[in-house]
């Protein structure tokens, strides 16, 4: 009897092992996931958009398809859209539909931008499983030399903070809109000030080199980049990343890849307004 006993209690705390090492791999996954999508929205925040001008008529859709370590995890859709005070650019990743059972991502920014190219207003609103974020930045225009006042919400903490800057910033999404209006020379380094996490981040962009890349079948001339920025909104849970925009007037980002903690992360340009 007395070994009955103790073979059913041996049982038993084998089962309950197996049921600590489900629990504890159920959230190794998740986290896995959580790194993963926020770093594609990470990605999404730091492209470099198409040049637009205000008084040009451009609506442009481009779709990528995210990958982790060779595995299609998600979808990832920047939208542009003219309008009559500007422009505004948007960028949502979210996860694929067996992804979601279990864990879903729903990330969303958008940038309103004034004709000059800086912003008006920023907004991001993320789900990542049960963690969710709604924050919103407002960029009052700049008049003359004064300082410029920026206001900062976060909704969810029912937060609400001004700030007053002696130079004009961008947001996340309308620094890259000005890039691509830069030369990107390879060899040299790019800089701008973005207003993000409440703070201004003087970014640095390393432009690499040109290589030829292909990407779901088509092949691109590009030009290679690594964006040095440290913000919550880049680099939170992630390694370096690299971007590949094309060699051209465009700089359409059609490649991105970088290191987690366990795999690679790859987002690539599946479909687009060329």
């Amino acid at each position: 009897m007395t070994e009955v006993r103790s073979q059913n209690k041996e049982v038993r705390s084998q089962k309950s092992g197996v049921r600590r090492q489900s629990k504890e791999q159920i959230q190794r996954n998740r986290y896995i996931i959580s790194v993963y999508m926020f770093t594609v929205f990470c990605l999404l925040n730091f492209i470099f958009p198409l040049p637009l001008e205000a008084s040009s008529s451009v609506n442009k859709r481009f779709v990528y398809y995210i990958y982790w370590s060779g595995i299609r995890g998600g979808t990832a859709v920047m939208d542009y859209e003219t309008t009559p005070s500007g422009f505004i650019i948007s960028t949502r990743a979210t996860s694929a539909p067996i992804i979601s059972i279990f864990y879903k991502v729903d990330d969303f920014a958008e940038s309103t931008i004034y004709p000059d190219g800086y912003p008006e207003r920023f907004i991001m609103k993320t789900q990542e499983g049960r963690h969710k974020r709604d924050k919103a930045t407002y960029f009052e225009p700049r008049i003359d030399n004064k300082p410029q006042k920026v206001i900062y919400h976060n909704n969810l903490e029912d937060e609400k903070i001004e700030f007053l800057l002696n130079k004009p910033a961008h947001d996340p999404l309308s620094a890259f809109n000005a890039m691509t209006k830069m030369s990107l020379e390879a060899g040299h380094s790019e800089f701008i000030d973005i207003f993000d996490s409440k703070k201004v981040w003087h970014t640095e962009v390393l432009v690499l080199r040109k290589e030829k890349v292909r990407v779901q079948s088509r092949e691109f001339n590009t030009i290679l980049v690594k964006p040095l920025m440290k913000s919550e909104g880049i680099f939170r849970r992630t390694g370096d990343m690299f971007i590949w925009v094309t060699d051209d007037d465009r700089k359409i980002p059609v490649l991105f890849k970088s290191k987690a903690v366990i795999g690679t992360f790859t987002v690539e340009l599946a479909e687009g307004d060329f």
